[in-house]
């Protein structure tokens, strides 16, 4: 069980709340997040990179000379891998990366990552009210009262995203908003600060929390 402290929209620490995650054991943990990681990485990609072989490329039928008496290297296609315009050897061809992990392995490495960045991990009152229309300005400001480096990626996990805040966010190059129930290892591990609503952390728990 971990203790946080609750800030307020003014940066005032307000109170604690607890967390409490069923993790890996500390000997697995690195290879289980990785593989977790890996997986994640390796199923967003599209796989359909595609190049042709020399079988593949349009013309080249003919032979460019006779096999012998010209002095020249025999060659019996101008699509060959070794000329201008010919094929590619061993090139990309449409594949599928998606890696296989079950769920509770999943859920484990998530549950296990995201209790590794407690400590990068700020918990504030829910804010949706306090704007009662996009204002990047306000958002900006209240980083900084949570003492939070705008340089630095910055995650922010809302059990809801307003439309006001989505509006007020967008144009924060280095700060991601994501809900609760989107939580992923990579947006985890990539955030240098995390910023977690009391609400969000509730469904996090309610969610992730077997």
């Amino acid at each position: 069980m971990v203790n946080c402290v609750v800030k307020n929209w003014q940066g005032e620490n307000v109170g604690e709340t607890t967390l409490e995650l069923k993790v890996a054991k500390a000997e697995n943990a690195e290879h289980i997040v990785h593989r977790a990681l890996i997986r994640q990485i390796n199923n967003a990609r599209q796989g359909t990179a595609s190049s042709k072989t020399r079988a593949e490329v349009r013309g080249g039928g003919r032979k460019p000379w006779r096999q012998k008496g010209t002095g020249r290297a025999r060659a019996g296609s101008s699509r060959s891998p070794l000329w201008r315009g010919g094929g590619v050897i061993f090139g990309p061809k449409p594949r599928d990366f998606s890696v296989k992990m079950n769920r509770k392995e999943r859920r484990l490495a998530l549950r296990t990552a995201f209790d590794s960045r407690l400590e990068d991990t700020i918990v504030v009152e829910n804010f949706a009210e306090q704007l009662d229309r996009p204002k990047t300005k306000e958002i900006t400001a209240a980083l900084k009262r949570w003492e939070i480096d705008a340089e630095r990626k910055v995650l922010l996990i809302l059990p809801e995203i307003p439309e006001n805040i989505y509006l007020s966010t967008r144009n924060i190059s280095n700060l991601k908003v994501i809900k609760a129930t989107n939580l992923n290892i990579y947006d985890l591990l990539n955030a240098s600060k995390i910023v977690a609503t009391t609400d969000a952390l509730e469904q996090i728990k309610e969610v992730y929390g077997d």
